[in-house]
C-alpha cells in the first residue's frame, strides 16, 4: 500500500520563518510547482491527496480550486504551519477551524483530513485529536511513530494504520513509516530524505514496505526556488540537497509502484483488526 500525498505549502514555509506577517514579500512560486505535480499525476492517471495550507486557500484560491477540479483529495494542513505542540488547545482550535472552513467553501465539500505541519501531534498532546474530531476530522495523518525533531510519537508501535481513541472519540490515523538506518528511525518517502537518498534504496525500501506514506511538497521539486540566507547549514542542506534530480525520481517512483490517495486505502483496509491506541 503506497498513498501520495502532497503537502501545499509555500517554498519558504518552514519554522525558520515563523512571522507571518512577512511572508506576502517572499516571492510566489505556489503556482508553477504545484502545476508542475498536477501535469504529472493527469499524464499518469494518479489521483493523490492534497494537505493544504489554510493561508494558501486564502491566498490562491485558484490553486485549490484546480487540484480539486482534476479529482484530488483535499485535506487541512493547518492556517499558519504552526507546531501543534506549540500551541495551546484554543488555539489550535481556532487554526484548524479557520483553515477547513477556507477551503470548504472553495472546494464546497466537508474536509475530514488532516496533517499537522512536521507532525506535530505527540504523545503530550492527545487534545489535538480531540478538538479534530469536534471539526470533523475522521482520518489523520499527523503522527511520526519513532523520536522526531518536531517531537514524535515513539510509543505509537508499529509503523501501520491505526484507530486513535481519546475521551471516547476515535479518530483512523494513517502514520508515516519509517525504516531502521543506523539503529535509527528514518523516513524516505518525502521530503529532504526522498532528496538524500539513491533511488536504488527508495526502490528497494518501497518494495520490501507493505505500507508507505509519502510526504511532498511542491517545493521538493523547485530547484530554482530563492535560497533564504539565514538557515542554518545543516537545514540548509535539507531544504536544497538534491532539488535537481527530485522530480525525475518522483516520475520513476510513481512508474514503478501502484499508488493511491488516502480514501482508496481507507477502503481497503479493514479497521476492526487494526491496532487501537488508547491515550
Amino acid at each position: 500500500m503506497n498513498i501520495l500525498t502532497f503537502d501545499i505549502e509555500e517554498w519558504f514555509h518552514c519554522d525558520f520563518i515563523s512571522d507571518n506577517s512577512t511572508w506576502s514579500a517572499y516571492e510566489t512560486r505556489i503556482h508553477q510547482a504545484t502545476d508542475q505535480i498536477l501535469q504529472l499525476l493527469d499524464d499518469q492517471k494518479i489521483k493523490g491527496t492534497f494537505f493544504v495550507l489554510g493561508w494558501i486557500s486564502e491566498k490562491y484560491p485558484e490553486v485549490v480550486r484546480k487540484i480539486h477540479q482534476q479529482g484530488h483529495e483535499i485535506g487541512c494542513h493547518s492556517y499558519y504551519h504552526d507546531l501543534v505542540h506549540q500551541m495551546s488547545p484554543k488555539d489550535f482550535l481556532r487554526d484548524t477551524e479557520k483553515s477547513i472552513k477556507i477551503t470548504e467553501d472553495i472546494i464546497g465539500e466537508k474536509i475530514d483530513l488532516y496533517r499537522a505541519p512536521g507532525f506535530s501531534i505527540t504523545e503530550k498532546t492527545p487534545w489535538a485529536f480531540e478538538i479534530l474530531h469536534q471539526l470533523g476530522i475522521k482520518m489523520d495523518c499527523s503522527v511520526f511513530p519513532a523520536k522526531h525533531d518536531y517531537g514524535g510519537f515513539p510509543d505509537f508501535g508499529k509503523s501501520e494504520p491505526a484507530r486513535i481513541q481519546y475521551r471516547g472519540i476515535e479518530i483512523k490515523e494513517f502514520p508515516m513509516n519509517t525504516i531502521n538506518l543506523f539503529n535509527r528511525n528514518m523516513v524516505f518517502s518525502g521530503g529532504g530524505f526522498f532528496r538524500l537518498f539513491p533511488y536504488s534504496l527508495i526502490n528497494k525500501w518501497t518494495n520490501e514496505s507493505s505500507y508507505v506514506m509519502s510526504y511532498f511538497h511542491p517545493r521538493d521539486f523547485d530547484y530554482r526556488q530563492p535560497m533564504l540566507p539565514q538557515l542554518p547549514l545543516m537545514r540548509k542542506f535539507k531544504s536544497y540537497y538534491g532539488l535537481k534530480r527530485a522530480f525525475p525520481k518522483l516520475e520513476k517512483w510513481i512508474g514503478d509502484f501502484e499508488t493511491m490517495n488516502i480514501q482508496e486505502a481507507n477502503q481497503q483496509i479493514d479497521w476492526v483488526k487494526t491496532k487501537i491506541i488508547s491515550l
